[in-house]
C-alpha cells in the first residue's frame, strides 16, 4: 500500500488566498506537507481569476459568494471579520470545519480559541458550531511563553507592551511604511498616513485598533480577554500595545507576577523544554532576538529572562515571533493538524 493510500486525504479551502495571511498558510501547507486532497482558493470578485502558485502549479482563485462548502472538510479563513461572520457559519453548517483566523468567534463561548501548544484540547469543542478560532497574533506569542511558566508557579499578574509590525496591518500597511520611508529619505512632499492615526516612519505609535471607553484600545482588550479564555480566568493582565516601523515580526516586554517563587534560572530552564519556544539568553554574548532574526521562523523566541525587581515573585521576558506566522498562518495550520490526526 503507497503511503498516500495510507494517510487519509482531505479538501481544504482558504479563503482569502490572496491575501497576506492567504499566503502564508498556503506557503506552510506546502511546506509542512498537509493532506490534501484537493485544494480550492476562495477570494472576493475582485481577484477571482487570479492565480497563485501552490506545490509547483497555479492554482485559479475562485469567488467565494459562488461556493458550494460541501465540497471541503476544512476550510482556513482569514477573509476578515465582516466576511468571516457571514461565511464561516455557512460553511460549518455544510460540512466544513472552519478554522476562522479573524477576531469575530474568539470571544463566543461555544468557539474554541485554541493555541496548540497552550490548550489542544479546546479543539473538541469545534462540535458545537463546527467552528475554531485564531487568537490574535499578539495573544499567540505571549500565551505560548506564558504557559510553561504559569503551569510551574501560577501566573498571577501580566503587564505587557507590544512593538508589532505593520504587517500585522495588512498589505496596505507595509506599503505606507515603504513609501513614507522613500519619501523621507529622497526628500520629497511627505506621504500621508492612511492606514495609520500618524506616519509610520521613523515613528512609534501608542494606538492599535480602535479607542474603547475604558481608554483601552481595541487590541490590548483582545490581549487581555482572549488570555483568559484561552490560558487562565484568573490570570489579570494589562496590555499597551504599541505599532512601530518593522514590516514583520511582533515583539513583547512582558512583566510577570508568579504565586511561588521562580528564579531566572528556574525560568529558562522551564521554557527550553516548552513546545514551540526557542531561549536565545546570553547578555554576556549578546545573545538575544529581534524581529529580523525572527522572520521566517516557526518559534516563538525569548530572550532576556530576568528578575524583576520591583515586586516579589516577579519575572521579566522579551518575547519575539513572525506574527504572520506563528501569530496566524502558522497556528491555523497546526490547529488543522491536529483536527485531521485526532478528531476527523
Amino acid at each position: 500500500m503507497s503511503l498516500q493510500e495510507e494517510t487519509k486525504l482531505f479538501n481544504v479551502a482558504v479563503v482569502g488566498a490572496t491575501g497576506n495571511v492567504g499566503r502564508e498558510i498556503l506557503s506552510i501547507l506546502e511546506e509542512r506537507k498537509f493532506p490534501i486532497k484537493e485544494l480550492f482558493l476562495l477570494a472576493s470578485s475582485r481577484t477571482a481569476g487570479s492565480t497563485v502558485s501552490f506545490c509547483g502549479r497555479e492554482v485559479v482563485v475562485r469567488e467565494l459568494s459562488e461556493f458550494d462548502f460541501s465540497r471541503v472538510q476544512i476550510g482556513l479563513f482569514s477573509p476578515g471579520a465582516e466576511v468571516s461572520c457571514v461565511y464561516a457559519p455557512k460553511a460549518a453548517a455544510a460540512g466544513c470545519v472552519v478554522i476562522d483566523n479573524t477576531s469575530f468567534f474568539r470571544m463566543d463561548p461555544e468557539v474554541p480559541l485554541v493555541v496548540p501548544e497552550v490548550n489542544p484540547g479546546a479543539i473538541a469543542q469545534y462540535v458545537n458550531k463546527g467552528i475554531i478560532a485564531n487568537p490574535n497574533c499578539s495573544t499567540i506569542q505571549m500565551v505560548v511563553a506564558l504557559k510553561p511558566l504559569h503551569d510551574a508557579a501560577v501566573i498571577r499578574r501580566v503587564v505587557v507592551s507590544t512593538y508589532q509590525a505593520v504587517s500585522g496591518a495588512g498589505k496596505e500597511a507595509m506599503d505606507e511604511l515603504f513609501e513614507q520611508t522613500r519619501a523621507i529619505y529622497a526628500t520629497t512632499l511627505r506621504v500621508p498616513p492612511k492606514k495609520f492615526s500618524r506616519e509610520i516612519a521613523f515613528n512609534v505609535i501608542p494606538q492599535i485598533d480602535l479607542f474603547l471607553d475604558n481608554g483601552y484600545t481595541k487590541e490590548e482588550m483582545k490581549m487581555i480577554n482572549e488570555t483568559k479564555k484561552i490560558l487562565d480566568p484568573a490570570i489579570r493582565l494589562t496590555a499597551t500595545t504599541v505599532r512601530v516601523p518593522v514590516f514583520n515580526g511582533h515583539s513583547e516586554a512582558l512583566t510577570i507576577e508568579t504565586e511561588r517563587p521562580l528564579s531566572p534560572a528556574q525560568a529558562r530552564e522551564i521554557l527550553s523544554r516548552a513546545p514551540g519556544i526557542e531561549v536565545v539568553d546570553d547578555p554576556s554574548k549578546m545573545l538575544f532576538i529581534t524581529p529580523r532574526e525572527a522572520a521566517g521562523k516557526d518559534a516563538t523566541f525569548v530572550s532576556r529572562i530576568r528578575a524583576d525587581e520591583s515586586v516579589e515573585n516577579g519575572l521579566q521576558l522579551w518575547v519575539v515571533s513572525d506574527n504572520l506566522r506563528k501569530g496566524a498562518a502558522l497556528n491555523a495550520v497546526q490547529i488543522a493538524e491536529l483536527l485531521v490526526r485526532d478528531h476527523l
